[in-house]
């Protein structure tokens, strides 16, 4: 009878560690279609589930991404803040940071942030210097002289300063990624394209709206 109890114990217990493991693992395995950040990066709003992506106004990959990815952020749940982070790799994408939060700083993206893409993707322009951004601003009807003003201060270079030290904990690898909560981040390179970053994303933000109890 005891050998009988044993058996049925051990029987459960094997039963329960299946169940547990294929819960915890889901659809997607961290480590195959995500990374596990080794330090949690703080969100803005730790009463909401954030999921940014890190980009590049010069990368093609991003540019052709951008139309899916805004009807994905247009689905998101009320408790769900999407965020960019501009990538910094070298002087010149500091430039396309800066122009990135002095857009959303004037808040003028909805009109610029298009047309930055359309420049350096299809039209193949470097936009190499401040002077070559801000024609383009000027171009889509922002007023220049305000656009210096904002482009030079103090408030961008801290903001830029902000986005490259977040890419540097979210040991990112390309653009574009997107990392979640802070804590877990994804590519399309091992998913199969951008559209599968999406989906693992999308995983991930339930993840933790379960958790939040959201």
């Amino acid at each position: 009878m005891l050998n009988q109890l044993s058996t049925l114990i051990v029987s459960v217990a094997m039963m329960v560690f299946a169940v547990s493991s294929t819960h915890a693992e889901g659809p997607f395995q961290a480590g195959v279609h995500y990374e596990v950040l080794a330090e949690p990066v703080a969100t803005s709003n730790p009463d909401k589930v954030e999921v940014a992506e890190v980009f590049w106004y010069g990368c093609s990959h991003c540019y052709t991404f951008e139309p899916v990815l805004n009807t994905w952020t247009q689905a998101l749940p009320d408790d769900v803040e999407f965020v960019r982070v501009p990538a910094i790799w070298h002087p010149t994408m500091r430039l396309h940071a800066k122009a990135y939060f002095t857009a959303k700083a004037m808040k003028v993206l909805d009109q610029i942030h298009e047309p930055i893409f359309e420049e350096m993707n299809p039209k193949k322009a470097k936009l190499k210097t401040e002077n070559e951004i801000a024609d383009l601003f000027e171009a889509n009807g922002i007023d220049r002289a305000r656009f210096t003003k904002v482009f030079n201060s103090a408030g961008i270079d801290m903001a830029v300063d902000l986005a490259a030290k977040k890419q540097e904990r979210y040991s990112t690898q390309g653009t574009p990624e997107m990392v979640v909560n802070g804590k877990y981040r994804i590519s399309g390179r091992d998913n199969g394209g951008n559209e599968g970053m999406l989906k693992v994303a999308s995983y991930l933000i339930q993840q933790e709206r379960s958790l939040m109890g959201q």
